[in-house]
């Protein structure tokens, strides 16, 4: 009897960790889609741009970052339970709440992991072109400009997720709610 019930449990564990192998395959599949398109439109929008579009092409990025990062954070504090609740009353978006927390490793990995570091790289890279204007536009040396734009794009990357984090934590119910809500939006469910 513990043999089996032994057997069962390696089963499941060997189960689990091929369900884990294909999440993480498939993650890195779409995470190579998701920034060959983000970079596609990066520079695309980066080609002989000014200084000003191209600074609010960095931030547009950045923001973007911040915000997956925040629902990343969001639906890992989130508690299940009102949206059971909620979903029973057929409050439109509660079920999608319910199966984003459900899955809140994947959907915390997607929107943390694929989304903001994606975001992330980009708007660096998006930096340099930044960073090239500058050097030209006000005769500054190439190193100069590009040490003033990485350490912009960083200290805002790193400040706006900094402060996302204690933000998403306190309000994970409701920022879960409400991204629940524009997702629910786009689905038949």
């Amino acid at each position: 009897m513990k043999k089996e019930i032994k057997t069962q449990l390696e089963d499941k564990k060997k189960a689990k960790l091929k369900a884990n192998l294909k999440w993480s395959f498939s993650l890195m599949v779409v995470a190579a889609i998701i920034s060959v398109i983000l970079s596609f439109i990066s520079e695309i929008a980066m080609q002989d741009v000014n200084l000003l579009v191209g600074t609010i092409v960095i931030l547009i990025f950045i923001g973007i970052g911040i915000l997956f990062d925040t629902i990343g954070v969001a639906v890992t504090s989130a508690s299940e339970a009102p949206f059971h609740a909620m979903s029973s009353k057929r409050v439109k978006g509660a079920k999608m709440a319910v199966t984003l927390k459900k899955n809140s490793d994947r959907v915390s990995s997607f929107c943390c992991d694929v989304i903001g570091d994606i975001c992330g790289i980009i708007s660096g890279a998006a930096g340099v072109a930044v960073a090239t204007r500058l050097a030209s536009l006000f005769n500054l040396p190439p190193i100069a400009s590009s040490l003033i734009v990485t350490g912009l794009v960083a200290a805002l990357t790193i400040g706006g997720k900094s402060l996302e984090k204690s933000v998403a934590i306190n309000n994970g119910n409701k920022i879960l709610y409400e991204f629940a809500k524009v997702l629910s939006f786009f689905s038949k469910s």
